[in-house]
């Protein structure tokens, strides 16, 4: 019997196992011990065993009476697993279904939302004239009043304005009106600038002598004064004198008052490192320059000068790179503030407020070669700053003393060790 067989009527989409596996099947299920009867056995269980050809298939026979319901038998083993049949070829596609009927209308939903409020239509168009409506019926007749006499009845509505008549013709030019009063006199001038001084007159002509003493006058009256002479003409340079002997030194006089405010300057600075890892034990020498307008930042040491007695401010910010970073701002040899840094690859950045005198010099400094982790590239820089805030009032004591000389001397740290550092010119 060929392995893809199908069953009879009953036994849909099960295929006949091959020879093994039935007679396994089969086997067991007779060999069990309650076996099924032969009416529940599978077919292939009792055509397994079937002797001779197979002849032609018969007619169908007629349905036969419904039996008593047999008892249910109990679960089967479950069988193994059987091999998957082969697939069938696709089937001719069919003609297509007769339209069908239209359904029932459905149950009425129910009612929605009410929705948004749309969006205002246009104005729509004027519409055409009506026609003339029918005429009203007539009124009723009117009473005869009491008097004949005419009484004026209630004010009608105002009526409508006309159209603006055309502009008259001008008018004939009147007579000419009688003289005016006179009138009031008028306010007082103010008086003219004063003449020039007339020319001096000439000497009269001398009068002729008839003299005779008489006796003398009266004191005249002072006459005016005289005009001014010329000035007279510059007298010659006297001999130079013998130089005298140097007087004695006096005493040292008292101290003045404060005098006026230090003249308003400018001063700051800003500048970049150039080489990484600069040398400890020395002032670091930031020579890139972004602004060093009064020179006051001297490139080559990299010490800055205050020129003014005040108020100043100064920033670092530095990148750490493979080191720790400890860097101190230094006034005059003495650390101010130190930073220590310990990330490896970072910035640490500070700022500082501090008051100096003129002369005074501010720089930056490194402890030692293990921690001077200051880097500069070119994607990382190394910058320090600083400049004037303020000069001192004229009520702050200042210094009368000339600038100090360039500082030399030694730096300590603050951890019980100290450099000396050689000395260093300033600007």
């Amino acid at each position: 019997m060929p392995s893809d067989y199908v069953g009879p009527p009953g036994d849909y989409n099960m295929t006949y196992p091959g020879d093994g596996e039935s007679e396994a099947y089969c086997q067991m299920m007779m060999s069990s011990p309650n076996p099924p009867p032969v009416d529940q056995l599978p077919w292939f269980c009792i055509c397994h065993h079937c002797k001779g050809s197979y002849g032609p298939k018969g007619d169908q026979g007629d349905r036969g009476l419904p039996g008593i319901p047999g008892s249910p038998g109990r679960r089967g083993m479950t069988g193994s697993r059987g091999q998957p049949g082969f697939v069938g070829r696709s089937g001719i596609k069919g003609q297509k279904g007769d339209e069908g009927l239209k359904g029932e209308r459905g149950v009425e939903g129910f009612l929605g939302p009410k929705g948004a409020r749309g969006f205002k239509g246009d104005k729509g168009d004027r519409g055409g004239e009506g026609l003339p409506g029918d005429q009203g019926p007539k009124g009723d007749d009117g009473l005869c009043p009491e008097s004949c006499e005419a009484t004026q009845g209630p004010p009608g509505p105002q009526g409508l304005s006309g159209a603006a008549g055309s502009r008259g013709m001008p008018g004939l030019t009147g007579s000419t009106g009688a003289k005016g009063p006179k009138g009031d006199t008028g306010t007082m001038g103010t008086p003219g600038t004063p003449g020039s001084v007339g020319e001096k007159g000439d000497q009269g002509a001398k009068g002729a002598c008839d003299c005779q003493d008489g006796q003398p006058g009266g004191q005249g009256q002072k006459g005016d004064q005289g005009v001014q002479g010329d000035q007279g003409q510059t007298g010659s340079v006297g001999q130079k004198g013998s130089l005298g002997e140097k007087g004695d030194l006096g005493p040292m006089g008292i101290m003045g008052p404060p005098g006026p405010c230090m003249p308003i300057i400018q001063s700051a600075f800003s500048v970049g490192l150039t080489e990484s890892f600069p040398p400890p034990s020395t002032p670091v020498v930031f020579s890139q320059v972004f602004y060093n307008v009064q020179g006051h930042y001297d490139p080559t040491t990299g010490i800055y000068t205050a020129p003014i007695n005040g108020t100043y401010i100064f920033s670092y910010h530095l990148t750490v790179f493979k080191r720790v970073l400890k860097v101190g701002i230094f006034h005059n040899f003495q650390p101010v503030v130190k930073t220590t840094s310990t990330i490896e690859l970072g910035t640490t950045a500070h700022e500082l407020i501090l008051h100096l005198n003129r002369g005074d010099r501010v720089w930056l400094m490194v402890k030692d070669d293990t921690t001077n982790g200051m880097h500069a590239g070119g994607e990382m820089a190394s910058t320090f700053s600083g400049f004037l805030l303020h000069p001192d009032r004229c009520d702050m004591a200042l210094s009368r003393d000339s600038p100090p000389p360039v500082p030399t001397g030694t730096y300590v740290w603050g951890n019980g060790t100290s450099s000396t550092v050689a000395p260093t010119t300033g600007n």
